[in-house]
């Protein structure tokens, strides 16, 4: 039984995502600046800004035109995905490079994005999973 996902539902979901990750890299930004000043604070919006960007980068490139057919599709997916990948390791060289920003608020504002990615997608999967159709109209 393969499952099939409409494109605008994942569309709508991957740039919710983008937009809980925004959410998420400020609130962790503020938990730092709290606990751990200023410094911390900026450290975490870079961490999270970093993780936020790369998934914008994805979101835009898979879901950026209508493909036409399957292998559109996974093209668009691969190139997304190598954008995200190439995109998020040059934001972390610069971001060490010129600002110089605390490495656990930096890496605990992307692990927070990281982690609202999974969530969101773990949520949505008896959504997507609720809508599925075989492959064909065959029934299961």
């Amino acid at each position: 039984m393969a499952l099939i996902i409409e494109l605008p539902s994942a569309r709508r979901l991957a740039f919710g995502v983008v937009l809980g990750q925004a959410g998420v890299t400020f609130l962790a930004a503020l938990v730092c600046l709290a606990v751990a000043g200023a410094s911390a604070a900026v450290s975490a919006l870079l961490g999270g800004g970093i993780g936020t960007a790369a998934s914008l980068a994805m979101a835009l490139i898979a879901f950026g035109r209508i493909p036409r057919s399957a292998p559109v599709i996974l093209g668009a997916f691969f190139a997304g995905e190598l954008a995200k990948l190439v995109l998020m390791v040059g934001l972390f060289i610069a971001a060490w490079h010129w600002m110089r920003p605390s490495p656990v608020a930096m890496f605990a504002g992307y692990g927070a994005t990281f982690l609202t990615y999974w969530i969101a997608f773990a949520g949505a999967l008896p959504a997507f999973a609720g809508a599925a159709r075989p492959l064909g109209g065959a029934r299961g």
